[in-house]
């Protein structure tokens, strides 16, 4: 649910068990994961309660913090940084990731005042007109587009980024009627594509760095199964969501016609503020990609870029930027900020580590049927909290077995982590703002419906990630 990290980020998170590993009584623990899937259930039936994902969440974070007090679970008192200086920082404070946070308010204001140029609309037709007018080549586009963008930036920026093109296509192409099914393919392979490289993902870098796999050889193993993954996810949405090519010379004439009349310059008022917002998305992907490379940005991270490229674009409409601080999702970022607050509380109540002690039991089943079940049980468990200390746990236990590094239960980890993503809205931040795109743009999509429209597509995955770590990995 987090952006790669530099170094120390992933020192840190390699420590994340034994950062917490004080005793907490089982029955305390088994509270705590009750209050889990108690959070987990009033999500699936938020429009029965009529109330907000982030009030819920927001409910679950206060009652979650006030009972890790009373058990005296949390991290009280000042903070120590690299200067030996003590910062009162506030536990709630603490357990939320601010890259995260940062990311998805970044991105989304960079996106908003980007698409003011024109930008989106312009590439939008390019790739309309280079389909042909054709929905299904439409989609093959923008599917390869998700990954590859997944691959290089993260998965929040991607799915923003894919998301407001393929409104604009769809509309252009008066297929409004396919956008559910294009905006919910490309968010369930926001997570695929995110398996392509070692620095795709947090868990990728976490447990690829305690295996000892180089980046080449992640990419040369991981790279078969998402272009297979992609494929089939792909070929079975179109059937789903019956996205079919144009069957004959009249219908392939009419579309023609239909795109021969887009002009991707209409949306264009400034010529000067076009081609900077061009030039400002071209660093923007650069930037993001290479962020770990670069010096004193790796320090200060992915959403750090994400915020100083939207407060550059804001800069052109200084006097008004109140209007984009409200088009803001805030019903989604305060969401982040309390489920991060709750997963904060149950990494310290145990509850996390009560979930590694039975995947390592799956792990002692052996390299065949504990890869098999190992891959499964990480992908269920991710789909309902933050896969990084999960992956940090896995690779910490799988570590101290020793554990070669052409194992195949590094495999099973990295895609039970990556894949659990596509079970639930909220198993990954990709997902969960997919569904946001979904509503922006007034269709209808519930907790509920998410799971059972994802549900055939995440087993396929898991499937086929499953027959390729025992097939070829093991």
């Amino acid at each position: 649910m987090s952006p790669p990290m530099n170094d120390a980020e992933v020192a840190a998170g390699l420590q994340t068990a034994a950062a917490h590993s004080h005793h907490v009584s089982s029955s305390v623990t088994l509270l705590f994961a009750a209050l889990l899937v108690g959070l987990i259930l009033c999500l699936a039936f938020e429009e029965k309660l009529h109330a907000k994902k982030s009030l819920i969440a927001g409910a679950f974070a206060v009652v979650s913090l006030l009972l890790g007090a009373a058990f005296d679970l949390l991290p009280f008192g000042a903070l120590t940084n690299v200067f030996h200086e003590d910062l009162p920082i506030p536990a709630y404070i603490q357990g939320i990731d601010w890259a995260v946070i940062a990311i998805i308010l970044g991105s989304s204001l960079f996106v908003d005042v980007t698409s003011r140029s024109g930008l989106f609309t312009w590439i939008a037709i390019k790739l309309t007109k280079v389909s042909g007018g054709d929905p299904l080549r439409l989609l093959w586009f923008y599917g390869l587009m998700t990954v590859v963008f997944s691959a290089v930036l993260n998965n929040v920026t991607a799915m923003i980024i894919v998301g407001s093109l393929t409104a604009v296509s769809l509309d252009k192409l008066r297929r409004r009627d396919k956008l559910l099914g294009f905006l919910l393919i490309e968010g369930l392979l926001t997570n695929v594509g995110g398996l392509l490289t070692l620095i795709s993902s947090v868990p990728n870098i976490i447990v690829g760095t305690t295996a000892g796999i180089s980046f080449v050889r992640f990419f040369v193993v991981a790279a078969p199964f998402v272009v297979v993954a992609t494929a089939a996810t792909v070929w079975v949405g179109a059937r789903q969501f019956r996205v079919v090519g144009l069957a004959n010379d009249a219908e392939r004439a009419e579309a023609a016609a239909l795109v021969a009349g887009f002009d991707e310059n209409d949306g264009i008022d400034s010529r000067p503020f076009f081609n900077f917002a061009a030039v400002m998305t071209v660093l923007f992907i650069g930037t993001i990609a290479s962020t770990s490379a670069l010096p004193w940005i790796s320090d200060l991270g992915m959403g750090y870029v994400a915020m100083a490229f939207a407060v550059v674009m804001l800069v052109r409409y200084k006097s008004e930027v109140d209007q984009f601080y409200r088009a803001v999702d805030w019903d989604l970022l305060g969401f982040f900020a309390a489920l991060f607050v709750v997963i904060n509380v149950m990494e310290h109540a145990q509850v996390l580590a009560l979930i590694g002690k039975g995947l390592a039991a799956i792990i002692g089943l052996g390299e065949t049927l504990g890869a098999g079940l190992m891959l499964v049980s990480a992908a269920g468990f991710s789909s309902v909290t933050d896969n990084i200390p999960l992956a940090a746990m896995l690779a910490k236990i799988l570590g101290g077995m020793g554990t070669p590094s052409d194992s195949g239960l590094w495999w099973s980890v990295i895609f039970g982590a990556n894949l659990g993503g596509n079970i639930t809205p909220i198993g990954s931040a990709s997902t969960l703002v997919a569904v946001t795109i979904i509503h922006k743009h007034g269709l209808p999509m519930t907790f509920g419906g998410f799971v059972k429209v994802a549900a055939p597509y995440a087993a396929l995955q898991l499937a086929l990630a499953t027959v390729y770590v025992l097939v070829f990995l093991n």
